[in-house]
């Protein structure tokens, strides 16, 4: 593969994983992600697809394994984030109502 298609193919990849985060970003202020069952399934459904779009990469040879696989880790990690700043709001909500 020549460099220009080894930096589309990342490109793509990179804009898969920010559309990914913004479809979790724009459902942070909504009770869904923290208490809908449907949506974590539409999440792990595009982190799968995304994952096979890595796998498919990495087996043509346009990006090695370990750029894969850390294009993956760091999307999980960013959504676990995103998950734990949820819960986290929620919580306090919850317990900042106890007290009135």
């Amino acid at each position: 593969m020549d460099s220009l298609s080894r930096e589309i193919a990342l490109q793509v990849l990179t804009d898969e994983a920010e559309r990914i985060k913004r479809l979790i970003k724009n459902q942070k202020n909504s009770l869904c992600i923290s208490q809908c069952k449907a949506f974590e399934e539409v999440v792990d459904t595009q982190m799968y697809g995304f994952s096979q779009q890595v796998g498919f990469a990495v087996r043509v040879g346009i990006i090695e394994k370990k750029e894969g696989q850390l294009m993956l880790s760091e999307l999980e990690r960013q959504l676990n984030y995103l998950y734990s700043e949820v819960y986290q709001e929620n919580y306090d909500k919850k317990e900042s109502g106890k007290g009135e």
